[in-house]
């Protein structure tokens, strides 16, 4: 029970709290512009998709750097290629999960955008975290 409590109390915990908030204001973005555009505007699930993606990893990343983690590393050429090079990773898992949750399993790509973004964010902590604090 103390480990708990001692977790909960510690910077790491604050951290992952800092970083789910930005992850849900990310989300936000993403899943409003992906709607969007597919709604509005007729584009394919896939383009708005990948579109939305890309604009919520820019939020994603200067809230991470100016909010989220503490330790950030002086925003060297190294950092943003990895936190570049995380997202274009996270770009290609999101991508795959919602063709094949939309074109396989059937899903709608509304609830698809939102399986695919809960397994994308686990790699985006890991790697993210990497990019900016090493």
């Amino acid at each position: 029970m103390e480990k708990i409590k001692a977790f909960l109390k510690s910077d790491r915990f604050a951290e992952i709290f800092r970083f789910g908030i930005t992850g849900g204001v990310s989300f936000l973005v993403d899943y409003g512009i992906l709607f969007a555009l597919t709604e509005f505007f007729g584009v394919n699930y896939l383009v708005s998709s990948g579109i939305s993606f890309t604009v919520s990893v820019i939020v994603n990343y200067f809230m991470c750097i100016l909010w989220v983690f503490k330790r950030v590393k002086q925003n060297d050429t190294k950092s943003v290629v990895l936190f570049v090079g995380s997202s274009v990773v996270g770009l290609f898992i999101n991508q795959v999960l919602m063709w094949f949750f939309v074109e396989k399993i059937h899903i709608y790509y509304m609830v698809a955008k939102i399986i695919a973004t809960i397994i994308v964010m686990i790699w985006n902590y890991v790697a993210k975290r990497k990019a900016v604090v090493g």
